[in-house]
């Protein structure tokens, strides 16, 4: 049986605490915390750093990829009192629909900034706290600005909590402005902030990689990948993303060493198991992939593209009665695809030459 997923997965940088040493506060607590989504990812954290890095569009665009592949989201305050690295606020009896009741915030704009802990609370029960905020944040939001102009605004500020004191005010779609007394000031709180935003050097190596892995520059997008091993060795999913790229480069024998150590440093990493199998086959290495699309299947019974590979597999090593049963799960987990049509196929051939065989 899989066991429940306890791997949490991270997009963007968090603003206030290295991703390393969140790694390791959360194997503490027997979890793991993977760049991006695997297949075991079970919740995924937003890091802040996003709102100094992307437009609005390119983090909503982000968000309604996540929300798509069914994970549960969290903030980057809310993983960090997960991990009992933070404490939780005074807890109240509001709920998100209370607040959108009485505040009239756009949903989409109270969710996202949510989403980027511009609330005291970062899920339900919400507090009187935040009903104030959320009054605040609507005001803003008739005056012109987005939800990013607000939340990129409050975390230049101070705790969000300070802000239920001001008075605030649209300076334009992108800007948020404090009165004080009779002055209009920008909403940067840089005396009010002592402590400097964390800087992770892997999470820029990593970004660029991404970005050039996109591009199709796959040797340059390894070699960036390869930084962020230097700094961080632990990065399994950055050994992973370099393995892949190796490959496209048809560099095999790098791709086959990225791969050995993204399993090493993670051995539950159910594709990293099958991507290497797959450069296995290709290398005429059949029993060896073999044994790694075997181990994906035993870390994920459900990973219906290991169990399709595999009867693959076994029906071109000639091997029918055991494809015959790789095909016949896959058809458990897959009935209306052109693979699960194939799948049938393939189950009537072996049947047929199973009982010529027999005869």
């Amino acid at each position: 049986m899989r066991k429940p997923d306890t791997t949490f997965g991270i997009v963007g940088g968090l603003s206030a605490f290295p991703r390393r040493l969140a790694a390791r506060a959360l194997a503490s607590k027997g979890g793991r915390l993977r760049r991006g989504i695997t297949r075991h990812t079970a919740s995924v954290v937003l890091g802040r750093t996003m709102l100094d890095k992307l437009s609005d569009a390119e983090i909503e665009a982000r968000v309604e990829k996540l929300r798509e592949s069914g994970t549960t989201l969290m903030s980057e305050n809310g993983f960090l009192r997960a991990l009992g690295l933070m404490s939780a606020p005074e807890q109240s009896n509001l709920t998100r629909q209370s607040l959108l009741d009485q505040s009239r915030l756009d949903r989409h704009a109270f969710d996202m900034l949510v989403l980027f802990d511009a609330f005291e609370h970062d899920v339900e029960p919400f507090s009187f706290r935040d009903l104030i905020l959320s009054r605040k944040y609507a005001g803003l939001v008739a005056g012109g600005a987005t939800w990013g102009a607000i939340a990129r605004s409050v975390h230049r500020s101070g705790p969000v909590q300070s802000l239920t004191a001001k008075s605030l005010h649209p300076g334009g779609p992108s800007r948020i402005h404090a009165l004080e007394g009779d002055q209009r000031t920008e909403l940067d709180g840089q005396r009010l902030l002592p402590l400097q935003p964390i800087e992770d050097e892997s999470e820029e190596y990593f970004s660029l990689a991404e970005a050039a892995e996109g591009a199709g520059l796959f040797a340059e997008a390894a070699v960036l990948y390869g930084h962020c091993l230097a700094i961080d060795p632990n990065d399994s999913v950055a050994a992973f993303n370099r393995a892949n790229c190796l490959k496209a480069t048809h560099d095999n024998s790098e791709a086959a060493v990225a791969y050995m150590l993204a399993i090493k440093r993670d051995p539950e990493f159910v594709e990293a198991w099958f991507n290497y199998a797959g450069l296995l086959r290709e290398e005429g290495k059949i029993q060896t992939a073999r044994e790694h699309l075997a181990r994906a299947i035993e870390i994920d019974p459900d990973y219906a593209d290991a169990v399709y590979n595999l009867a693959t597999l076994e029906y071109d090593a000639g091997r029918l009665a055991e494809a015959r049963r790789w095909w016949a799960r896959y058809l458990e987990l897959d009935q209306n695809t052109e693979w699960a049509r194939t799948a049938a196929r393939g189950i009537a051939y072996a049947d047929s030459q199973l009982r010529k065989s027999a005869g």
